[in-house]
């Protein structure tokens, strides 16, 4: 049997609620982003529960939810982009699905918005949208 003097016990006391306090102030606060529209010059994001539609000029895209923001309103989604062209969709035409990371801020009601491939880091687009928008996109034709 192991034996450990009071002096020993209170450090080892003192390391775990040390270690504890320290994992408990990591923890993030998270909160949802609001459902509804969300829109700005060229994006059209329609918020759900557990996921997004964002409607680009000649673009769309899914975002895999739930949509949550930390406390200091900085978030990261990941989802898809698809390029869209005018004139119809031909039943064998090969998918343009990219695999895609949403990136950016949320404050006050407004969110900037940032989009880049997933597997390149490639740029698609930076947007600034306000819930409650209608936002302005042009489809191709």
């Amino acid at each position: 049997m192991i034996s450990f003097g009071p002096n020993r016990v209170l450090v080892l006391v003192g390391i775990i609620l040390l270690s504890t306090s320290l994992t408990a102030g990591k923890t993030r606060r998270m909160q949802r982003l609001t459902t509804g529209t969300w829109g700005g010059m060229h994006v059209l994001m329609e918020v759900k529960e557990q996921s997004a539609t964002v409607a680009y000029d000649c673009a769309n895209g899914e975002v895999d939810g739930p949509l949550t923001v930390e406390k200091n309103g900085r978030f990261k989604w990941h989802g898809k982009h698809h390029v869209e062209h005018g004139g119809p969709v031909r039943r064998d035409e090969e998918s343009n699905e990219i695999p895609v990371v949403y990136t950016g801020t949320l404050l006050q009601g407004q969110m900037t918005l940032t989009v880049k491939r997933s597997d390149t880091g490639t740029l698609i687009g930076t947007y600034t949208l306000k819930h409650g928008s209608m936002g302005r996109v042009m489809k191709c034709k």
